[in-house]
Protein backbone atom coordinates (compact mmCIF):
# COMPACT_ATOMS: atom_id res chain seq x y z
CA UNK A 1 0.00 0.00 0.00
CA UNK A 2 1.49 3.41 -0.94
CA UNK A 3 2.32 5.81 1.87
CA UNK A 4 0.17 8.83 1.01
CA UNK A 5 -0.42 11.59 3.53
CA UNK A 6 -1.70 15.12 3.97
CA UNK A 7 1.22 16.69 2.09
CA UNK A 8 0.50 14.67 -1.05
CA UNK A 9 -3.18 15.58 -0.86
CA UNK A 10 -2.31 19.26 -0.42
CA UNK A 11 0.02 19.10 -3.42
CA UNK A 12 -2.74 17.59 -5.56
CA UNK A 13 -5.19 20.29 -4.44
CA UNK A 14 -2.63 22.97 -5.35
CA UNK A 15 -2.31 21.59 -8.87
CA UNK A 16 -6.06 21.24 -9.33
CA UNK A 17 -6.55 24.84 -8.24
CA UNK A 18 -3.91 26.03 -10.72
CA UNK A 19 -5.72 24.63 -13.75
CA UNK A 20 -2.41 23.39 -15.22
CA UNK A 21 -2.88 19.63 -15.11
CA UNK A 22 -0.55 18.11 -17.72
CA UNK A 23 3.19 18.57 -18.24
CA UNK A 24 3.47 21.99 -16.71
CA UNK A 25 5.70 23.46 -14.03
CA UNK A 26 5.29 20.56 -11.58
CA UNK A 27 6.62 18.06 -14.12
CA UNK A 28 9.59 20.26 -15.01
CA UNK A 29 10.54 20.79 -11.36
CA UNK A 30 10.06 17.10 -10.55
CA UNK A 31 12.48 16.22 -13.38
CA UNK A 32 15.05 18.68 -12.00
CA UNK A 33 14.69 17.39 -8.45
CA UNK A 34 14.94 13.75 -9.51
CA UNK A 35 18.07 14.58 -11.53
CA UNK A 36 19.87 15.38 -8.27
CA UNK A 37 19.55 11.69 -7.31
CA UNK A 38 21.21 10.41 -10.51
CA UNK A 39 24.43 12.43 -10.91
CA UNK A 40 22.52 15.41 -12.36
CA UNK A 41 21.75 13.56 -15.58
CA UNK A 42 18.89 14.99 -17.69
CA UNK A 43 15.57 13.39 -16.72
CA UNK A 44 12.32 13.07 -18.66
CA UNK A 45 9.11 12.21 -16.79
CA UNK A 46 6.60 9.93 -18.51
CA UNK A 47 3.33 8.20 -17.70
CA UNK A 48 4.69 4.78 -16.62
CA UNK A 49 7.85 2.80 -15.98
CA UNK A 50 7.17 0.68 -19.06
CA UNK A 51 6.97 3.85 -21.15
CA UNK A 52 10.32 4.92 -19.69
CA UNK A 53 11.90 1.68 -20.91
CA UNK A 54 10.14 1.74 -24.29
CA UNK A 55 10.85 5.38 -25.13
CA UNK A 56 14.43 5.10 -23.90
CA UNK A 57 15.06 2.18 -26.24
CA UNK A 58 13.44 3.96 -29.20
CA UNK A 59 15.43 7.13 -28.52
CA UNK A 60 18.61 5.02 -28.42
CA UNK A 61 17.80 3.71 -31.91
CA UNK A 62 16.80 0.14 -30.99
CA UNK A 63 14.50 -1.41 -33.58
CA UNK A 64 13.69 -4.34 -35.88
CA UNK A 65 16.57 -6.73 -36.46
CA UNK A 66 18.26 -5.82 -33.17
CA UNK A 67 18.66 -8.00 -30.08
CA UNK A 68 18.79 -6.80 -26.48
CA UNK A 69 19.89 -9.19 -23.72
CA UNK A 70 17.51 -9.20 -20.76
CA UNK A 71 16.82 -11.37 -17.71
CA UNK A 72 13.88 -13.76 -17.81
CA UNK A 73 13.48 -13.56 -14.04
CA UNK A 74 11.68 -10.22 -13.72
CA UNK A 75 8.38 -8.58 -14.60
CA UNK A 76 7.45 -8.89 -18.28
CA UNK A 77 7.65 -5.12 -18.84
CA UNK A 78 11.41 -5.39 -19.41
CA UNK A 79 11.12 -7.80 -22.33
CA UNK A 80 7.88 -6.17 -23.49
CA UNK A 81 9.63 -2.83 -23.93
CA UNK A 82 12.23 -4.44 -26.19
CA UNK A 83 9.61 -6.30 -28.23
CA UNK A 84 7.54 -3.12 -28.65
CA UNK A 85 10.44 -1.51 -30.53
CA UNK A 86 10.41 -4.41 -33.01
CA UNK A 87 13.66 -5.76 -31.57
CA UNK A 88 14.07 -9.22 -29.99
CA UNK A 89 14.58 -9.75 -26.26
CA UNK A 90 17.22 -12.43 -25.71
CA UNK A 91 16.90 -14.07 -22.31
CA UNK A 92 19.99 -14.77 -20.21
CA UNK A 93 20.28 -16.47 -16.83
CA UNK A 94 20.71 -14.79 -13.46
CA UNK A 95 23.33 -15.29 -10.77
CA UNK A 96 21.97 -17.09 -7.69
CA UNK A 97 22.90 -14.67 -4.92
CA UNK A 98 21.23 -11.43 -6.02
CA UNK A 99 18.81 -12.55 -8.79
CA UNK A 100 20.35 -10.18 -11.37
CA UNK A 101 21.81 -10.89 -14.82
CA UNK A 102 24.87 -13.16 -14.66
CA UNK A 103 27.70 -11.53 -16.66
CA UNK A 104 28.93 -14.91 -17.97
CA UNK A 105 25.44 -15.74 -19.23
CA UNK A 106 25.20 -12.35 -20.89
CA UNK A 107 28.50 -12.86 -22.71
CA UNK A 108 27.35 -16.27 -23.94
CA UNK A 109 24.19 -14.68 -25.38
CA UNK A 110 25.94 -12.02 -27.49
CA UNK A 111 25.46 -12.39 -31.25
CA UNK A 112 26.15 -10.27 -34.29
CA UNK A 113 22.67 -8.74 -33.85
CA UNK A 114 23.11 -7.77 -30.21
CA UNK A 115 22.97 -3.99 -29.68
CA UNK A 116 22.49 -3.74 -25.93
CA UNK A 117 22.28 -5.25 -22.47
CA UNK A 118 19.37 -4.41 -20.17
CA UNK A 119 20.04 -5.47 -16.58
CA UNK A 120 17.24 -5.22 -14.00
CA UNK A 121 18.21 -4.09 -10.51
CA UNK A 122 15.83 -6.65 -9.11
CA UNK A 123 14.17 -6.23 -5.73
CA UNK A 124 16.28 -3.08 -5.23
CA UNK A 125 19.69 -4.82 -5.50
CA UNK A 126 21.95 -3.45 -8.27
CA UNK A 127 23.15 -5.77 -11.00
CA UNK A 128 26.93 -6.12 -11.37
CA UNK A 129 27.43 -2.90 -13.30
CA UNK A 130 31.21 -3.19 -13.22
CA UNK A 131 31.22 -6.49 -15.11
CA UNK A 132 28.30 -5.56 -17.37
CA UNK A 133 29.85 -2.22 -18.34
CA UNK A 134 33.08 -4.04 -19.13
CA UNK A 135 31.18 -6.48 -21.35
CA UNK A 136 29.31 -3.69 -23.10
CA UNK A 137 32.57 -1.90 -23.85
CA UNK A 138 34.26 -5.10 -25.05
CA UNK A 139 31.53 -5.89 -27.57
CA UNK A 140 30.53 -2.35 -28.49
CA UNK A 141 27.10 -2.62 -26.90
CA UNK A 142 24.86 -0.11 -25.16
CA UNK A 143 23.87 -0.53 -21.52
CA UNK A 144 20.22 0.18 -20.69
CA UNK A 145 19.32 0.08 -16.97
CA UNK A 146 15.95 -1.11 -15.75
CA UNK A 147 16.06 0.60 -12.37
CA UNK A 148 12.28 0.51 -11.86
CA UNK A 149 12.65 -1.17 -8.45
CA UNK A 150 15.82 0.54 -7.31
CA UNK A 151 15.33 4.20 -6.35
CA UNK A 152 18.44 5.38 -4.41
CA UNK A 153 20.32 2.08 -4.91
CA UNK A 154 24.01 2.50 -5.67
CA UNK A 155 26.81 0.44 -7.18
CA UNK A 156 30.44 1.22 -6.30
CA UNK A 157 29.28 4.53 -4.86
CA UNK A 158 27.36 5.67 -7.95
CA UNK A 159 23.57 5.79 -8.24
CA UNK A 160 21.95 3.17 -10.44
CA UNK A 161 20.30 4.69 -13.48
CA UNK A 162 23.39 6.82 -14.12
CA UNK A 163 25.64 4.17 -15.70
CA UNK A 164 24.16 3.41 -19.11
CA UNK A 165 22.76 5.12 -22.17
CA UNK A 166 19.61 5.54 -20.11
CA UNK A 167 18.08 4.33 -16.88
CA UNK A 168 14.36 3.82 -16.33
CA UNK A 169 12.51 4.25 -13.04
CA UNK A 170 8.90 3.43 -12.16
CA UNK A 171 6.57 5.27 -9.78
CA UNK A 172 3.86 2.61 -9.69
CA UNK A 173 2.02 2.55 -6.32
CA UNK A 174 3.96 -0.49 -5.04
CA UNK A 175 7.39 1.05 -5.67
CA UNK A 176 9.57 2.64 -2.98
CA UNK A 177 8.11 5.99 -4.02
CA UNK A 178 5.07 6.72 -6.15
CA UNK A 179 3.37 9.34 -8.27
CA UNK A 180 0.21 7.22 -8.47
CA UNK A 181 1.51 6.02 -11.83
CA UNK A 182 4.51 7.27 -13.77
CA UNK A 183 8.09 6.77 -14.84
CA UNK A 184 11.36 8.61 -15.41
CA UNK A 185 13.95 8.26 -18.16
CA UNK A 186 17.43 9.22 -16.96
CA UNK A 187 19.47 10.08 -20.05
CA UNK A 188 23.21 10.07 -20.69
CA UNK A 189 23.05 13.37 -22.57
CA UNK A 190 20.72 16.16 -23.67
CA UNK A 191 20.39 14.86 -27.24
CA UNK A 192 18.87 11.62 -26.00
CA UNK A 193 16.67 13.51 -23.54
CA UNK A 194 15.31 15.72 -26.32
CA UNK A 195 14.40 12.67 -28.39
CA UNK A 196 12.59 11.13 -25.40
CA UNK A 197 10.70 14.40 -24.88
CA UNK A 198 9.60 14.32 -28.51
CA UNK A 199 8.53 10.69 -28.27
CA UNK A 200 6.43 11.28 -25.13
CA UNK A 201 4.54 14.21 -26.71
CA UNK A 202 3.38 13.12 -30.18
CA UNK A 203 6.78 14.01 -31.65
CA UNK A 204 6.41 17.70 -30.79
CA UNK A 205 8.59 20.14 -28.93
CA UNK A 206 6.57 23.09 -30.26
CA UNK A 207 2.85 22.70 -30.76
CA UNK A 208 1.83 21.37 -34.19
CA UNK A 209 5.46 21.10 -35.33
CA UNK A 210 5.69 17.30 -35.19
CA UNK A 211 9.26 16.22 -35.86
CA UNK A 212 8.75 12.46 -35.61
CA UNK A 213 6.06 9.88 -34.92
CA UNK A 214 5.51 9.89 -31.17
CA UNK A 215 3.21 8.82 -28.38
CA UNK A 216 1.06 10.38 -25.71
CA UNK A 217 3.19 9.31 -22.75
CA UNK A 218 3.06 12.54 -20.77
CA UNK A 219 3.14 12.71 -16.99
CA UNK A 220 0.39 14.78 -15.39
CA UNK A 221 1.17 17.63 -13.04
CA UNK A 222 -0.99 15.88 -10.43
CA UNK A 223 1.36 12.88 -10.57
CA UNK A 224 4.48 15.06 -10.50
CA UNK A 225 3.21 16.99 -7.47
CA UNK A 226 2.76 13.71 -5.57
CA UNK A 227 6.22 12.64 -6.70
CA UNK A 228 7.85 15.81 -5.42
CA UNK A 229 6.47 15.20 -1.94
CA UNK A 230 7.56 11.58 -2.05
CA UNK A 231 11.07 12.58 -3.16
CA UNK A 232 11.46 14.50 0.08
CA UNK A 233 10.60 11.34 2.02
CA UNK A 234 12.32 8.55 0.14
CA UNK A 235 15.68 8.90 1.87
CA UNK A 236 14.06 8.36 5.27
CA UNK A 237 11.91 5.53 3.95
CA UNK A 238 14.98 3.85 2.45
CA UNK A 239 16.84 4.11 5.74
CA UNK A 240 13.88 2.42 7.46
CA UNK A 241 13.69 -0.33 4.83
CA UNK A 242 17.37 -1.08 5.41
CA UNK A 243 16.86 -1.13 9.18
CA UNK A 244 13.90 -3.49 8.80
CA UNK A 245 15.95 -5.73 6.51
CA UNK A 246 18.84 -5.79 8.97
CA UNK A 247 16.45 -6.90 11.73
CA UNK A 248 15.03 -9.66 9.56
CA UNK A 249 18.55 -10.75 8.56
CA UNK A 250 19.59 -11.09 12.19
CA UNK A 251 16.43 -12.81 13.39
CA UNK A 252 16.03 -15.23 10.49
CA UNK A 253 19.69 -16.17 10.08
CA UNK A 254 19.31 -19.40 12.04
CA UNK A 255 16.11 -20.67 10.43
CA UNK A 256 17.00 -23.95 8.75
CA UNK A 257 16.37 -24.01 5.00
CA UNK A 258 15.75 -20.27 4.70
CA UNK A 259 18.29 -18.14 2.79
CA UNK A 260 18.15 -14.43 3.58
CA UNK A 261 19.03 -11.81 0.94
CA UNK A 262 22.70 -11.46 0.11
CA UNK A 263 24.25 -8.10 -0.73
CA UNK A 264 27.26 -7.72 -3.04
CA UNK A 265 30.26 -5.82 -1.74
CA UNK A 266 29.79 -2.93 -4.18
CA UNK A 267 26.00 -2.79 -3.78
CA UNK A 268 23.78 -0.55 -1.70
CA UNK A 269 20.46 -2.41 -1.56
CA UNK A 270 17.19 -0.48 -1.13
CA UNK A 271 14.98 -3.51 -0.40
CA UNK A 272 12.08 -2.86 -2.70
CA UNK A 273 11.42 -6.46 -1.69
CA UNK A 274 12.97 -8.56 1.07
CA UNK A 275 13.26 -11.81 -0.86
CA UNK A 276 14.32 -15.12 0.67
CA UNK A 277 14.70 -18.63 -0.70
CA UNK A 278 12.74 -21.58 0.65
CA UNK A 279 12.60 -25.14 -0.71
CA UNK A 280 8.96 -25.43 0.48
CA UNK A 281 8.01 -21.95 -0.71
CA UNK A 282 4.37 -22.66 -1.54
CA UNK A 283 3.68 -24.51 1.69
CA UNK A 284 5.25 -21.77 3.78
CA UNK A 285 3.31 -19.09 1.92
CA UNK A 286 0.04 -20.91 2.61
CA UNK A 287 0.84 -21.24 6.31
CA UNK A 288 1.79 -17.55 6.54
CA UNK A 289 -1.44 -16.53 4.84
CA UNK A 290 -3.38 -18.47 7.46
CA UNK A 291 -1.40 -16.61 10.15
CA UNK A 292 -2.24 -13.23 8.59
CA UNK A 293 1.22 -12.42 7.26
CA UNK A 294 1.17 -11.08 3.72
CA UNK A 295 3.85 -12.28 1.31
CA UNK A 296 4.51 -12.09 -2.42
CA UNK A 297 6.05 -14.34 -5.05
CA UNK A 298 7.92 -12.35 -7.69
CA UNK A 299 8.14 -14.01 -10.28
CA UNK A 300 6.65 -17.51 -10.50
CA UNK A 301 6.68 -17.77 -14.31
CA UNK A 302 9.94 -16.79 -16.02
CA UNK A 303 9.45 -14.56 -19.05
CA UNK A 304 10.88 -17.10 -21.49
CA UNK A 305 8.03 -19.48 -20.58
CA UNK A 306 5.26 -16.92 -21.09
CA UNK A 307 3.06 -17.47 -24.16
CA UNK A 308 3.89 -13.95 -25.34
CA UNK A 309 7.58 -14.87 -25.73
CA UNK A 310 7.36 -18.54 -26.72
CA UNK A 311 8.18 -17.83 -30.36
CA UNK A 312 11.03 -15.45 -29.60
CA UNK A 313 12.79 -17.57 -26.99
CA UNK A 314 11.64 -21.14 -27.28
CA UNK A 315 10.36 -22.73 -24.09
CA UNK A 316 13.24 -25.20 -23.95
CA UNK A 317 15.74 -22.42 -23.20
CA UNK A 318 18.12 -23.60 -20.48
CA UNK A 319 18.12 -21.05 -17.64
CA UNK A 320 18.63 -23.18 -14.53
CA UNK A 321 19.11 -20.40 -11.97
CA UNK A 322 16.07 -18.58 -13.30
CA UNK A 323 13.96 -21.72 -13.00
CA UNK A 324 15.22 -22.44 -9.49
CA UNK A 325 14.54 -18.91 -8.29
CA UNK A 326 11.01 -19.01 -9.70
CA UNK A 327 10.32 -22.08 -7.54
CA UNK A 328 12.00 -20.90 -4.33
CA UNK A 329 11.66 -17.15 -3.81
CA UNK A 330 9.19 -15.47 -1.49
CA UNK A 331 9.15 -11.83 -0.40
CA UNK A 332 8.44 -10.92 3.22
CA UNK A 333 7.16 -7.57 4.55
CA UNK A 334 9.90 -4.94 4.77
CA UNK A 335 8.13 -1.65 4.01
CA UNK A 336 8.81 1.42 6.19
CA UNK A 337 5.32 1.39 7.71
CA UNK A 338 6.07 -1.72 9.78
CA UNK A 339 6.25 -1.30 13.55
CA UNK A 340 8.67 -3.19 15.81
CA UNK A 341 5.73 -5.37 16.84
CA UNK A 342 4.91 -6.09 13.19
CA UNK A 343 8.47 -7.15 12.48
CA UNK A 344 8.58 -9.41 15.53
CA UNK A 345 5.35 -11.05 14.42
CA UNK A 346 6.75 -11.62 10.92
CA UNK A 347 9.82 -13.32 12.40
CA UNK A 348 7.77 -15.49 14.75
CA UNK A 349 5.30 -16.57 12.07
CA UNK A 350 7.98 -17.22 9.44
CA UNK A 351 10.00 -19.30 11.90
CA UNK A 352 6.94 -21.35 12.79
CA UNK A 353 5.79 -21.72 9.18
CA UNK A 354 9.20 -22.94 8.00
CA UNK A 355 9.56 -25.45 10.82
CA UNK A 356 5.92 -26.55 10.50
Amino acid sequence: MPMIGAEERAAVDRVLASGMLVQGREVAVFEQEFSALVDDRPCVAVNAGTSALHLGLLAAGVGPGDEVIVPSFTFAATANSVALTGATPVFADIEPDHFCLAPAAVEAAVTARTVGIMPVHLYGHPADLTALTRLADRYGLALFEDACQAHLARWAGRPVGAFGTFGAFSFYPTKNMTTGEGGMVVCADEDLARTVRLLRNQGMERRYENELVGFNARMTDVAAAIGRVQLARIEGWTKQRRANAAYLDAQLAGVAGLVTPRVAGDAEHVYHQYTVRLPDRDGVQARLAQAGVGTGVYYPIPNHRLPSFAEASGRDLDLPETERASREVISLPVHPGLSDRDLAQVVAEVTGAVSG
